[in-house]
């Protein structure tokens, strides 16, 4: 059992009778603070290894609490690193950071209250980020000497190198609106319906084509290599259920009428 990230499945019986698949919520659970340690991080990402290999499993959502998301890194058990120890956790620790961008279903992150350091490095691996109006955001690891970890590249994609730097030199906070106007996130809810807006986006998916959310997944992650890549997932289709149901059904009725079964 983990001791700080539940996972939480909601039984297949009390979904509406033609879905099949269902929403992941895994939640971080470590207050008040859902500061992140090592042992939470690698709790997190089996958690994500499990439901990654679950084909009940739609989405994955990723959620704190209704106050805060993670206020960032554990700096106790990190000022006790020697540069040996921090050597050797180093690559361990960046890939459980990465763990939502593994992930073959899409992915939303909710986020409340503060999303700091390796929180936001967290976040930045989601498909998606919705955050209450109030929300700060922040790399503010410069400030204890260090860098994000698992964050920097991923960030540079996704708002440029130049607002990047600046968020990563500065170590500074970022408020709900400037998250907006950056792209650092994706939605602005008020506080109380952000649980129930990432849900809502992650619900999208339960009749989705499984395995065709996967291959664009694989593109969009492959980076540079994403024309190869793409080559190769969409070769793959041809061999899926999913691909000949939506082919037909496209052909016979339009798009939006298929019955997708996730293979």
């Amino acid at each position: 059992m983990a001791e700080f990230v539940t996972l939480e499945l909601p039984a297949l019986k009390a979904l509406p009778p033609d879905t099949a698949r269902r929403v992941a919520v895994l939640r971080i659970a470590r207050p008040p603070m859902n500061l992140l340690n090592a042992q939470l991080v690698r709790e997190l990402a089996e958690a994500a290894d499990a439901v990654a290999t679950d084909p009940t499993v739609a989405a994955v959502m990723l959620y704190g609490d209704e106050r805060v998301f993670s206020a960032g890194d554990d700096l106790t058990e990190l000022a006790g690193l020697s540069e040996d120890q921090a050597r050797a956790m180093a690559a361990d620790l960046q890939r459980d950071l990465g763990c939502l961008a593994r992930l073959p279903q899409p992915t939303v992150a909710a986020i409340s209250g503060y999303c700091l350091g390796g929180g936001l490095e967290l976040a930045l691996g989601a498909d998606r980020r919705i955050i209450g109006d109030n929300v700060k955001l922040g790399l503010p690891q410069i400030k204890a000497g260090l860098i994000p970890l698992a964050g920097i590249r991923r960030l540079s994609l996704l708002i440029g190198p130049g607002p990047a730097k600046d968020l990563v030199y500065s170590g500074r906070f970022v408020e709900a609106e400037e998250a907006g106007t950056l792209g650092l996130v994706d939605e602005v809810v008020p506080p109380d319906d952000v649980y129930t807006a990432a849900l809502k986006w992650a619900r999208q998916f339960t009749d989705g084509p499984a395995r065709a959310l996967a291959a664009a997944k694989a593109v969009f992650e492959a980076g540079p290599h994403g024309l190869d890549r793409a080559q190769t997932e969409w070769s793959d289709l041809f061999a899926t259920e999913d691909r000949r149901i939506g082919t037909e059904s496209y052909l016979a009725d339009g798009p939006g009428s298929a019955a997708f079964v996730g293979r």
